[in-house]
């Protein structure tokens, strides 16, 4: 089901929605037979930069960006989910697509008649977009999985990538690292360097495997390359070239990690183009909202001053997500001690116990709320009586700002307040707040 918006891609969308099929069915017959109705557009593309991974691939692509751009490329980029507005998805040569040239990408793909899942549809028009307008690179982001993902259209992507594979999607893509892995794996080509994040054991074995397999060149960080922390900066290290780079602009030490993969993937495709300033800009200048972003306009920042409380905003949404950002909160803890309060909201696809584990040390105040803008939201009850169940004193309230004001009214200290669990709740949040640039 479309969920519409009130933006005018949306409510494009839900006019032709009739047209589309459901969900996002994995196979790629569907996307190829439509592309080809509309000239094979992934074959007009620039260079393309092919991210998968559980997590942290966005923030690779965010990177990525900015080191291109700060390189002087002009980078079209495609990623998912979008928080506020469909157009968040499709940068063309720097800036997102405009109303009426998404649309009319968006009724190309709907006048073939054909019955596509709306990430397929999105994935069509995006292409179609990126074949007409000129542009150095395409940063290309995987939506689920890789081998039968929508954009695994691409025949000879100039680099693949992987970020960090954990547990997620399991009911998709297999309840097992080397299931989820081989999906994953699925995306790298013959010749194409496949530059990997760290993994786990099971992982790496069978990214190896497959990239032997396909003739695809491997450079895996802690063997064919490596990065690492010192004393507050990123050292990346590969065969040819020692990177000294400032500490990244995202927060989390989970960033160091995305951002050493960026720079390791352009190093891979084409170090001679990226001097060490460049990849110093993007790595200070890299914007990705939703991710342990701090809210400081809109109403709900607005009750966090008052209080004298922080209040930020975190989209991770499984274990390994909950794993990272509670490394950022002890990180922050240290530096500046606060009670903290989660205002959580979760998918009943999601592993709520796995996501809460890590941050139950942490936290004694949990408040649950329904993801409104997501029909498959837990019910704010229930979610909480899981947190009770892993430690967490909960309670609930009907909305972001309802929980927000409870936050505030809690005793003791100004607290730190993080928005958690859900990418949905992220969007709802920063469309409370000014919205995604």
């Amino acid at each position: 089901m479309i969920i519409s918006g009130r933006d005018p891609v949306s409510l494009r969308l839900a006019e032709i929605g009739q047209e589309f099929g459901h969900g996002m069915a994995l196979k790629l017959d569907r996307i190829e037979a439509a592309l080809e109705a509309l000239g094979r557009p992934q074959d007009r593309l620039p260079p393309v930069l092919h991210v998968a991974g559980t997590n942290g691939k966005g923030s690779t692509c965010a990177f990525l960006r900015a080191m291109t751009e700060a390189a002087g490329m002009r980078a079209h980029v495609f990623t998912s989910p979008h928080l506020i507005v469909p157009n968040e998805r499709v940068r063309l040569a720097g800036t997102l697509a405009s109303d009426e040239v998404f649309i009319t990408a968006i009724d190309r793909v709907a006048a073939l008649g054909m019955t596509l899942p709306y990430f397929e549809v999105l994935t069509a028009a995006a292409l179609l977009m990126f074949s007409e307008s000129p542009a150095d690179v395409l940063i290309l982001e995987v939506g689920l999985g890789g081998r039968f993902d929508a954009t695994n259209v691409i025949a000879n992507p100039a680099a693949t990538v992987i970020a960090p594979i954990a547990l997620d999607h399991t009911a998709i893509l297999g309840d097992t690292l080397t299931l989820i892995a081989g999906e994953k794996a699925g995306i790298l080509k013959r010749g194409a360097p496949a530059v990997v994040a760290r993994q786990p054991e099971e992982a790496t074995a069978v990214i190896e495997a497959r990239a032997a397999d396909v003739g695809a060149p491997l450079f895996r960080c802690g063997v064919d390359w490596d990065a690492w922390r010192a004393n507050g900066r990123l050292a990346v290290q590969t065969q040819d070239r020692f990177l000294d780079l400032p500490a990244p602009n995202l927060a989390g030490a989970h960033q160091f990690d995305n951002a050493a993969l960026a720079a390791a993937t352009l190093l891979a495709w084409d170090g001679a183009r990226f001097d060490d300033d460049a990849l110093t800009r993007g790595v200070t200048t890299a914007d990705w909202p939703g991710r342990m972003q701090r809210l400081t306009q809109g109403p709900l920042a607005d009750i966090a001053h008052a209080r004298g409380a922080e209040l930020w905003l975190d989209g991770g949404h499984n274990p390994h997500g909950a794993l990272a950002l509670a490394a950022t909160l002890r990180d922050l803890h240290a530096r500046a001690p606060r009670p903290l309060v989660l205002i959580t909201g979760m998918l009943t696809t999601k592993d709520v116990d796995g996501f809460l584990a890590p941050l139950a040390p942490l936290t004694q105040t949990l408040i649950a709320v329904p993801v409104t803008s997501s029909a498959a939201s837990y019910e704010a009850e229930p979610l909480a009586a899981i947190a009770a169940r892993n430690g967490i004193a909960s309670s609930t309230a009907a909305s972001l700002v309802d929980a927000m004001k409870n936050a505030a009214a809690l005793q003791g200290e100004p607290p730190r307040i993080v928005i958690c669990g859900s990418l949905y709740l992220a969007g709802d949040a920063l469309a409370l707040s000014g919205g995604v640039a």
